[in-house]
């Protein structure tokens, strides 16, 4: 009776191997089925999310951007500019404190980036609609800031949680050039 009960036992347990070998590539399959195009679908929709334009038309100003390589944020701002109708381009710099200097932006202004645009430096994430003002009006000033890399500007992750100061520079003063 007890071998019985042995032999029942593990004929039970090899026909559970035999189900779940047959049962594990049908599951993998089946993941596979519905993975792949999710992959697809993702990853179309970042490309075109990130589509950068290929020949730039003459109406788009042209941005350059100082940037560390090292740095990740700076990387994500660059797509964000091209989104946003400008002509960019891409400088890997190890030396951003001399760009700093040329620009006379002081420590308490700094951000990861500086872009020059125009006439005009501009300092850190700052949003294209700014840029785009700035050179439509054309202030008698030397460049605009956006100090530090506030959560939620383009190119940092997050939303907007506070208010942003934006300063501008003129006769060697820096004042509060708008606020959003």
């Amino acid at each position: 009776m007890e071998n019985k009960k042995e032999e029942y036992s593990f004929r039970k347990k090899e026909k559970e191997k035999e189900r779940l070998s047959r049962i594990r590539p049908k599951k993998i399959k089946r993941i596979a089925l519905w993975a792949l195009p999710v992959f697809f679908i993702v990853g179309g929709i970042y490309l075109w999310l990130n589509r950068l334009p290929e020949n730039p038309s003459p109406e788009q100003p042209k941005i350059t951007v100082f940037y560390s390589p090292t740095c990740a944020c700076c990387a994500d701002y660059i797509p964000y500019l091209k989104r946003n109708g400008f002509s960019v381009e891409a400088v890997k710099t190890q030396d951003m404190l001399s760009i700093k200097e040329q620009y006379q932006i002081p420590q308490k202004m700094e951000s990861c980036h500086t872009s020059a645009v125009g006439d005009y430096f501009v300092e850190g994430h700052m949003p294209a609609e700014i840029i785009k003002k700035l050179l439509a009006e054309k202030p008698d000033i030397l460049g605009i800031a956006l100090p530090g890399m506030p959560q939620g500007s383009p190119g940092m992750s997050g939303f907007k949680n506070s208010k942003w100061t934006i300063y501008g520079l003129a006769d060697n003063e820096w004042f509060e050039f708008l606020s959003l």
